[in-house]
């Protein structure tokens, strides 16, 4: 299976006092603002990267397990994962997910170890160690 999904970010102004909207190609964000304040000092409604690779870890985490433990024949009456982003010195250290799981006839160590394998194999956890490719182009008003 093959699909492309877009997104856009839009910024205006210097890097401190500058603000940004954020779109996606399904517009679930649609002009979402985005600045310095929102991304290092939560001074005002708005998101940040940081969430963002948050929620798209967990929502991708909690898909993959949910296909690895339909494949062992369990399927999950609810699976709850928090992202814990941690950014520390201009990079992004280290994400914690947290996951509460409620799989009816599965025991704690099954369910370690397919949790434990869904982390190794989420899209998104490859993506956060892999290499990126970038295209430039230059647009002068």
């Amino acid at each position: 299976m093959k699909f492309t999904r877009k997104a856009n970010a839009e910024w205006k102004g210097s890097g401190k006092e500058g603000k940004g909207s954020l779109t996606t190609g399904s517009k679930v964000l649609d002009k979402t603002q985005y600045s310095f304040h929102t991304r290092f000092e939560d001074g005002e409604k708005g998101t940040n990267p940081e969430e963002l690779i948050g929620a798209a870890h967990a929502g991708c985490f909690a898909m993959q397990l949910s296909f690895l433990l339909n494949e062992a024949k369990f399927t999950a009456t609810t699976l709850d994962v928090d992202a814990t982003v941690t950014f520390e010195d201009g990079a992004i250290t280290k994400i914690n997910l947290n996951l509460e799981g409620e799989v009816p006839e599965i025991d704690a160590d099954q369910f370690n170890d397919i949790a434990q394998k869904a982390k190794e194999v989420c899209p998104v956890s490859k993506l956060l160690n892999t290499e990126i490719e970038l295209k430039v182009t230059l647009k002068n008003a």
